[in-house]
């Protein structure tokens, strides 16, 4: 049966093709914007790629109209470093570019939409020592605002509508060929610059603690998100989490000085930057989504660092 992933040659989304590949899924098209093919090059002959911009809303209509998918994985759009650089920009992708999708799944009788959201929906008056589900989200991002705005409305959809709507807030990701940069990428590119011989310097302290998983558990966590029973899936948008307890900066160079000898960085915190993460980045509590659904990441700290260098030696065709 049909699957649309939008924004699946990113990093997540393409992951997610590959995954359902594997376990025998057939029809899957993979809505894109950049045309950039790296990542999917090896299995490009599996997939049907749909070049579309979530903006332009009565292209997003004919594209679910036309692959008429069961499923729908949403994890298309403009992260916070562009998106600060053009917030219009950033509503018309995010949110009227979600609130087409929707609607067109509601037209064309979708039966699920698993939508792509972040740590990014909370932000101003966090009064607990850590963030869960039920945090109170007041995001100081456009990013953020239109990451609400889609969980909100995929609920009304949920309720009004009967579509199975989903989501998941991720914590910053981990993983190589990092090509859109936001506040917390500096994650992927210390292990990506270093395992490639550059230098680095990270821009926040070395006490920074900040929650991460890896993009393979990424993608995992939202195929088996999608397909736990009905009757499990309570709380709808769910906070998941990787490696506890959360590493920090500090430790993520450490780790990697050990996996590349020889590796050169440093340390030089951006005020702004530095002020916003101590005010919003928090431990995560993802027990509902362990409890409800049976999350549990795969990759340890660790094992991301292990794997990331071993796909940059391996395939460096997808990440150039």
């Amino acid at each position: 049966m049909s699957i649309l992933i939008t924004g699946g040659t990113g990093f997540v989304g393409a992951e997610i093709a590959r995954q359902l590949l594997a376990q025998g899924e057939t029809e899957i098209h993979v809505l894109h914007r950049s045309g950039n093919f790296q990542r999917l090059q090896d299995i490009a002959d599996e997939i049907e790629f749909i070049q579309a911009d979530l903006g332009d809303t009565d292209r997003i209509t004919d594209v679910v109209r036309t692959t008429q998918p069961r499923v729908i994985y949403h994890l298309g759009a403009m992260l916070t470093g562009p998106g600060e650089a053009n917030p219009q920009a950033a509503v018309q992708t995010n949110a009227l570019g979600t609130y087409a999708l929707l609607e067109a799944a509601r037209l064309c009788d979708v039966q699920q939409l698993l939508f792509s959201s972040s740590i990014g929906v909370y932000g101003a008056d966090i009064r607990e020592k850590v963030i869960s589900d039920v945090t109170l989200q007041r995001p100081l991002t456009i990013y953020g605002i239109t990451k609400v705005f889609g969980e909100q409305l995929g609920t009304y959809y949920k309720h009004k509508y009967d579509l199975d709507f989903r989501g998941l807030r991720y914590p910053s990701i981990i993983g190589p060929g990092v090509t859109t940069h936001s506040v917390v990428t500096f994650t992927s590119l210390v292990i990506e610059e270093c395992a490639r011989g550059n230098p680095y310097t990270i821009p926040v302290t070395p006490e920074t603690a900040l929650p991460v998983m890896y993009y393979k558990d990424a993608a995992r966590a939202m195929i088996h998100l999608g397909q736990a029973p009905m009757e499990s899936i309570r709380t709808v948008n769910y906070v998941v989490d990787g490696p506890k307890p959360t590493p920090t900066s500090g430790q993520l160079a450490a780790m990697v000085r050990q996996r590349i000898p020889g590796a050169q960085i440093t340390f030089e915190p951006d005020a702004e930057l530095q002020a916003l993460i101590d005010e919003v980045v928090l431990p995560l509590d993802d027990r509902r989504a362990r409890a409800e659904w049976d999350w549990q990441p795969t990759f340890s700290l660790e094992a991301m660092i292990d794997h990331f260098i071993a796909e940059l030696r391996d395939h460096p065709e997808r990440y150039r």
